[in-house]
């Protein structure tokens, strides 16, 4: 039994590690990254003025946004969706480990006879 368990762990590891190091997976993970990064930059946010600026500090505002939307947020949102979908796969292998960990309970419960 603990053999078993000790595979499964195994398992699990190195299906993480294929995950996260694989040359196929790592572009199949960094072109949806990219794709969900283009889709959350797409989207359009707006700010209102509670008192309306003068031309000189809308401006300045307006720089700053642009500044922000194209330098700045692209890699951070970048490397927050690329986290996202790595931790999204390793709870998906997670699953996998857990839905094994207990088919090999239930069919060793099933072999040991009730005393």
């Amino acid at each position: 039994m603990l053999k078993k368990f000790q595979d499964l762990l195994h398992e699990y590891k190195l299906e993480v590690f294929h995950n996260e190091h694989d040359k196929p997976s790592l572009e199949d993970i960094t072109s949806e990254c990219m794709h969900v990064t283009e889709d959350i930059l797409e989207e359009k946010f707006r700010y209102h003025f509670h008192k309306l600026p003068d031309a000189n500090r809308a401006e300045i505002i307006n720089m700053i946004n642009n500044y922000t939307r194209e330098a700045v947020l692209p890699p951070v949102v970048e490397k927050l969706v690329l986290r996202q979908l790595v931790l999204e796969k390793r709870i998906e292998a997670l699953v996998h480990l857990m839905e094994h960990t207990l088919e090999t309970l239930s069919t060793s419960s099933e072999e040991v006879p009730a005393a």
